[in-house]
This record gives structure tokens, C-alpha cells and sequence, in this order.
């Protein structure tokens, strides 16, 4: 057996020069019943061959996990069973609130939810949900809304989910003062500077009969009142829809 293998492998440097293969040594163990040896590998590297076929399909991506949120809807809806509001459609834009966009968008009978870095986030999201709606024109959703009181409950339901929130607060902010304007849309709603960690909505509507009772008769291009009333909610749950 040793000298078969010193015969194999001087075939093997051989054959890798270009000379003639001898037979195979293990055809004759095959013949005489005596288990064959594989022949050593051969020392010099031999040059690996290209292929012939089309290259294989990329592995697939990673699916999508939980973690990963899904896309905002454009419109959410929201209720607001103290003022008896049922599923009024909240359409999102890119802006901030009441402003040209927002305007139309709420003239056109909808609520707007202004998105952007003069925006807020979406619902159920840590930061500040915006909210905006007509009171006294077009459908007039939030004709009640500065009735609401603290504990009063507005469900938005967005895509699948149905999120809760809580009001907490009221607050007014000035259209004439950029500061009150950047307190609205800070993300923790009236304090501007904080950090958000948990999401909260602010749901605002002019002051119009308010002004005007005050012998305040400004407005914007839009034709907006100085002031807006904004109710301060927190999320306190979640579930599906």
C-alpha cells in the first residue's frame, strides 16, 4: 500500500506539469476487494475555475420585525365623547399649526395635524400630537371643545390602533408672540426646552367669540384670531382597533 501511495501522489505532481494520468490505483483495489486510500492533495494550489452560471439571487432582506413602526395613515380619526364627536377625520401635512396648508385643510370640513420641524409627531408617538379644527365654520368639529375638562377622555384611532389620551390642561397661546406660537409646538406642549418622554396631544381651536368679546378683532392672513385654546392631553392607553 505505501508504494501505491508514492505512486499516486509522484501522478498527481505529473499531471499537474501536463504529462499522461496513469490509471487509477484504487480501480484495482476495487478489483481485488482491498478498501482503497484516498491519494494525498496534491502541494502546488491549483487555479480555481470561473463559473459558467448566472451569479445566485441575493439573500432576501430581513423581514420587517415589531420594532419597526409602520407608516403613519394620512388620516386618523378622532372622538371626543364629552362634546359628541365621533370619528372626525384628522388628515396630517407637512407645516405647522393654522398655517396656510393647515387652513385649508380645516376649511375644507377636515381637522389638521401639522408634521415637519414646525410640527408635531404622530399619534400615540412620545412628543407632541397637534391638533388643529375649525370652531364657528365648515363642519365646526371643535365648536365644544373649551368645555372639556380635566379627565376628559379623546380617542384617535390611526391605522390599527385605537390610543387614549387624558386631558390634563388648558392653555392659550398668541398668534401675535412667537414665543407663545413655539411654546404650542414644543414637544412637551407649553414648556419649550424639556424633553419629551411620553406622548401627549395638544387639541386647538380659535378663540374667536372670546376676542371679539374683548373688543380684540386682529387676525392673520388666514384670517385667524389672535388666540387659540388648547387642550393639553397624555396618552394612557393603547390597543388595538
Amino acid at each position: 500500500m505505501r508504494t501505491w501511495l508514492a505512486v499516486g501522489t509522484a501522478a498527481l505532481l505529473l499531471g499537474a506539469c501536463g504529462a499522461e494520468r496513469p490509471p487509477d490505483p484504487r480501480a484495482a483495489d476495487r478489483q481485488s476487494g482491498a478498501p482503497s486510500q484516498a491519494p494525498q492533495a496534491p502541494t502546488q494550489p491549483t487555479q480555481p475555475t470561473q463559473p459558467t452560471t448566472e451569479p445566485a439571487d441575493p439573500a432576501p432582506t430581513e423581514a420587517p420585525t415589531e420594532a419597526q413602526a409602520a407608516p403613519e395613515p394620512r388620516r386618523s380619526f378622532v372622538t371626543v365623547p364629552a362634546i359628541g364627536l365621533r370619528d372626525f377625520p384628522v388628515v396630517r401635512y407637512r407645516g405647522s399649526p393654522d398655517d396656510g396648508p393647515g387652513t385649508r385643510l380645516q376649511d375644507a370640513g377636515e381637522m389638521a395635524s401639522p408634521r415637519g420641524p414646525r410640527g408635531g409627531v404622530g399619534p400615540g408617538e412620545v412628543g407632541n400630537f397637534l391638533v388643529t379644527g375649525h370652531r364657528l365654520t365648515g363642519a365646526a368639529p371643535l365648536r365644544r371643545s373649551p368645555e372639556l375638562r380635566r379627565g376628559d377622555r379623546i380617542l384617535v384611532r390611526s391605522g390599527g390602533t385605537v390610543h387614549t389620551y387624558e386631558v390634563r390642561r388648558t392653555r392659550w397661546t398668541s398668534f401675535r408672540r412667537p414665543a407663545s406660537l413655539a411654546a404650542q409646538r414644543a414637544p412637551v406642549p407649553g414648556r419649550p426646552g424639556r424633553v419629551a418622554t411620553r406622548p401627549m396631544l395638544t387639541l386647538s381651536t380659535c378663540a374667536t367669540p372670546e376676542d371679539h368679546a374683548a373688543g380684540n378683532y386682529w387676525a392673520d392672513e388666514f384670517d385667524n384670531p389672535e388666540h387659540r385654546i388648547d387642550k393639553i392631553a397624555v396618552l394612557v392607553s393603547s390597543r388595538p382597533a
